[in-house]
């Protein structure tokens, strides 16, 4: 991690109160369905946010979710969790991703459908790691704004976007030119922000899963197929898709879940 990015890192301002207060009923093992939903319906912004994520067509739904306590019980607490935390974290960032050569809008569009395949993946066999892999999909690539921002500041745009069509590699290039990769920059501003060390675990070692902890490495395997399947453009190419699907028999993962959840997104 360079000090530049260090340092924009620690002058992040503070989660605000209401993704504390998601954050405490999240982790309370005693908590339910209604307590998320109470805590959530007292911010009408952040309410309709979440409404209008989860009717997104990516997830599938044929019916309108028009209540959040429909949300939580249809996707889960991990999943509304994770709707929540994107709207929240998103809104603390200023977006520039002119580096990338993608509009805010296509880094939007890139976060949902990272999100909306990891979730059709998992919500029926492997429910127990949307509370990491929710979150995590919809923000592992928050670290490509502050990288975008170190290059722009360095003015190295056409170092980048020389190294990104040499290397063919978005994180490549981004240690070749700037020292430090999105996952790890990701994963940093995550643990500046006192998320749980799981989370952090599963998105620092994204593209190396065997780095993981134990516990951790099949989430972190999920969201190194994903990010391939998904990548930067947001377009899931048959490229992307063989590319994935060789990671999906390389870590032991459930085809025939991941091969459905493609055929909602489309």
């Amino acid at each position: 991690m360079t000090e530049e990015i260090l340092r924009k890192i620690k002058q992040l301002p503070p989660l605000p109160e209401s993704a504390i207060r998601i954050e405490e009923v999240y982790k309370d093992p005693d908590s339910t369905f209604n307590d998320m939903a109470k805590i959530l319906e007292k911010d009408p912004l952040l309410t309709a946010d979440i409404l209008k994520a989860a009717n997104s067509p990516l997830y599938g739904f044929s019916r309108e979710i028009n209540a959040i306590n429909q949300a939580v019980g249809l996707f889960g607490m991990g999943t509304v969790r994770g709707f929540a935390l994107a709207s929240i974290v998103k809104k603390s960032f200023a977006l520039d991703l002119t580096p990338y050569n993608i509009t805010n809008a296509m880094f939007s569009d890139l976060s949902k459908k990272q999100h909306a395949l990891t979730t059709s993946w998992c919500l029926k066999k492997e429910n127990r790691l949307l509370g990491v892999l929710s979150p995590a999909a919809f923000l592992v690539e928050i670290g490509k704004v502050l990288i975008a921002q170190q290059i722009m500041t360095d003015k190295k745009e056409e170092k980048f976007k020389i190294a990104m069509q040499e290397l063919q590699d978005v994180e490549a290039a981004e240690r070749e030119v700037i020292g430090t990769d999105t996952p790890e920059v990701s994963a940093t501003i995550f643990a500046q922000w006192k998320f749980e060390e799981a989370l952090v675990d599963v998105i620092r070692n994204c593209q190396n899963p065997d780095a993981a902890k134990e516990e951790n490495k099949k989430a972190a395997q999920i969201l190194h197929v994903v990010r391939v399947a998904v990548p930067i453009n947001g377009i899931i190419s048959n490229q992307s898709i063989e590319a994935a699907k060789e990671l999906i028999e390389k870590y032991g993962l459930d085809m025939d879940s991941f091969d459905m959840a493609l055929e909602n997104i489309k």
